[in-house]
């Protein structure tokens, strides 16, 4: 009688036990735990990051119900030896197996890169890192560095004209160079062969064609005024006449506060002084987006080589052929500054 108690205590014992393995496997696999009652969080993994610090990151973020039947089932999947970085969106109740199927892909969640209203390199690079894993210091060092540039076909002074303003979809652990080699293909669907061959038929380079845009673009606030800038400043270039563009000594100065160009700024020693130094500058002043590249590439033909800002402040300009009338339009705006207090 013995025998047989000690062998039903037994018999049931093992049942509890297997009973408990299969129902606490069951909850590992298949119950939710993840975000239980949340809403959708982004999970970030960084490069390098091993499971770990992957599950450091689920226990602070509080993604987890169960910690430990996450970690159980993880080991199982071998997810320790296959934590693949970057940004994943972990949703409401998800068990255990889903996320760990979805981590191991490595299918992250794209984000989006925004860059506009960008003069300085500095601006680029804090803009297009904002929503990345990259730092702005080191996208800045790469812009600064003529081996990176050189690869692209650029210099320091011109990189920025590979950049073209707008929003992008992008992986949020994107290298450096990765992201370079985004913004360089682009760069290269805009620059078709039709649009290299019309650069060509009007005297420029490509890159010529986004510098002489960052001047149109810092003179202009209006599109439909874009074409007839970009004609005067064609004509000062095929007439090797000085661009003298107010803009470009703005920024030799780096003082963008200036309201009003005065003579000492015109000595500024700068190869951006287009007061001193005729041609193109050496690089662009701001990104100009492709609506003023399209404007420079069919520019308006005309016999303008004068203009200066119209005296009631519009932001359009009055145009003209010959110094006396200029002279007489810069009196106007002069006379208007003053009136405006508007002394530097």
């Amino acid at each position: 009688m013995k025998k047989r108690n000690i062998f039903l205590v037994l018999f049931i014992g093992f049942w509890v036990v297997v009973s408990s393995l299969a129902f606490y496997g069951y909850q590992a696999f298949k119950s939710p735990n993840i975000l239980v009652g949340a809403e959708a969080k982004v999970l970030l993994i960084h490069k390098g990051a091993d499971f770990k610090t992957v599950q450091d990151s689920l226990r602070t973020g509080r993604f987890l119900k169960d910690p430990v039947a996450f970690g159980f089932l993880a080991k199982i999947l071998k997810y320790h030896e296959n934590v693949k970085p970057g940004r994943y969106l972990l949703k409401p109740n998800m068990s255990n197996l889903e996320a760990i199927r979805y981590l191991r892909s490595g299918n992250q969640l794209p984000v989006d890169v925004t860059f506009n209203n960008i003069r300085l390199k500095e601006d680029l690079a804090e803009k297009i890192t904002k929503n990345l894993e990259i730092t702005k210091a080191a996208f800045l060092a790469a812009l600064n560095d003529p081996a990176m540039t050189g690869k692209y076909g650029y210099s320091p002074e011109n990189i920025m004209t590979m950049f073209l303003p707008n929003t992008y979809e992008v992986y949020w652990n994107v290298s450096v160079e990765g992201l370079f080699d985004r913004m360089s293909q682009e760069h290269q669907k805009f620059w078709s062969e039709e649009r290299k061959g019309r650069a060509t038929e009007i005297g420029l380079s490509p890159v010529e064609v986004s510098v002489l845009a960052s001047i149109v673009y810092a003179e202009n606030s209006k599109t439909d005024e874009i074409p007839r800038i970009a004609g005067l400043y064609m004509n000062r270039l095929k007439r090797n006449i000085a661009l003298q563009a107010d803009p470009t000594l703005i920024f030799a100065a780096q003082d963008f506060t200036i309201k009003r160009v005065l003579n000492k700024h015109k000595e500024i020693e700068s190869p951006y002084n287009t007061y001193k130094y005729t041609g193109l500058p050496p690089g662009p002043i701001n990104l100009p987006p492709v609506v003023v590249l399209k404007g420079v590439l069919n520019y308006e033909d005309h016999n303008y080589i004068y203009m200066c800002a119209k005296e009631d402040f519009s932001g359009y300009h009055n145009f003209a052929t010959n110094l006396r009338e200029h002279l007489n339009n810069a009196a106007r705006y002069q006379r208007a500054l003053n009136k405006a207090k508007l002394y530097r």
